[in-house]
């Protein structure tokens, strides 16, 4: 991605900013159990806390599974984030598809409910990571 360096931090900004905004969701469509509808903002808050990070770091995003395989080959394989983070992000993207894709298929409580603190936390760790960059 070509940009400068002061819009490269504008849109890492924008992209946590957007990354905060959709997981402040997670509440209300617990309050309405909307399961299939809350796996979707979990995973679109990982997304685009991810899109902050590989920008930040002068990476292409290019499409989902894309980011999905620059996360883990830039930051999974380098130790910078664990096995287990890898798996957890990859297997929220998958989660989503299935549940915005697969017209049969719905996310139970059960499931979704025990994704929304290691989410919280993943994010938080992107946060600091970025912050660290910027000192």
């Amino acid at each position: 991605m070509s940009l400068k360096e002061e819009d490269r931090k504008i849109v890492v900004a924008l992209e946590m900013e957007k990354a905060e905004q959709i997981f402040a969701e997670t509440d209300m469509l617990c309050q309405v159990k909307f399961w299939s509808n809350l796996a979707n903002r979990l995973y679109y808050s990982l997304f685009h806390a991810v899109t902050a990070l590989l920008v930040c770091d002068h990476h292409e995003v290019g499409t989902h599974r894309g980011a999905v395989n620059r996360f883990h080959m830039y930051y999974v394989k380098t130790g910078i984030f664990t096995v287990e983070e890898g798996a957890f992000y990859s297997q929220m993207q998958s989660l989503r598809e299935e549940s915005d894709y697969n017209c049969i298929y719905n996310v139970t409580e059960s499931e979704i409910i025990p994704r929304i603190e290691p989410t919280r936390q993943f994010i938080e760790k992107i946060k600091r990571y970025i912050a660290d960059k910027d000192k």
